[in-house]
């Protein structure tokens, strides 16, 4: 198989991979209810959390984040040397894939989740330095506020920052790709920023919140 050949599998791969709403399937099977009719219909972690109770939020949350470790890290499978710019590139494509997999998920109707924790772990598969802190940055956040919205829009934003200012990253690719996470998370959360700057954003405690939004 060539490269070529490797890469139109992967990018597919990739998206499927994405397309599995963790929260929609942990929700029908084990609780008999699609979070997308509930709270901020928003099939995530934190409606998971706020609609299913703790566990089911966790779990969601976790398996999201995996799949797009994983998905990021298919390009493993490609000769590519080790830091060399086309593997950062096909990285950053797979990061693109599972994110948008994730958002329009192909096996959930196309009504998927904000992507947070699978950009994550997709981000953490491309530069786990920064990502560290940046989660870090959200825990912190999250601690002082309780706005999961706020602290993962922190965290995003604090993501190039980081890149460039702390870790010295100078690779141009690199640093339009975390300024790019930063842009994706502001236009996936421009309702709560509404609702942050309006004062109608609820809070997040890692219990059952029954009648929350997102």
């Amino acid at each position: 198989m060539t490269t070529t050949s490797a890469i139109l599998l992967l990018l597919p791969a990739a998206y499927l991979l994405g397309s599995v709403s963790n929260a929609v399937w942990i929700g029908k099977i084990f609780y008999g209810t699609d979070v997308r009719e509930h709270g901020s219909r928003n099939a995530g972690a934190t409606n998971t959390m706020r609609i299913l109770g703790r566990k089911a939020g966790i779990a969601v949350f976790a398996l999201d984040f995996l799949k797009g470790f994983i998905a990021v890290s298919l390009a493993a499978l490609l000769p590519y040397a080790a830091d060399s710019p086309a593997l950062f590139n096909m990285k950053f494509a797979l990061t693109a894939a599972v994110v948008l997999g994730h958002i329009f998920p192909v096996f959930a109707g196309f009504r998927g989740g904000k992507g947070v924790a699978t950009l994550a772990g997709a981000v953490l598969a491309v530069y786990p330095p920064a990502v560290l802190l940046c989660l870090a940055t959200f825990i912190a956040v999250f601690a002082l506020c309780r706005y999961v919205s706020l602290a993962s829009i922190t965290a995003g934003i604090l993501l190039p920052v980081y890149t460039v200012f702390v870790f010295g990253q100078r690779y141009v690719p690199l640093v339009i790709f975390c300024c790019a996470v930063s842009v994706l998370l502001l236009v996936t959360h421009r309702r709560n920023i509404r609702r942050l700057l309006t004062g109608t954003e609820p809070k997040t405690y890692f219990r059952k919140r029954p009648g929350g939004t997102e």
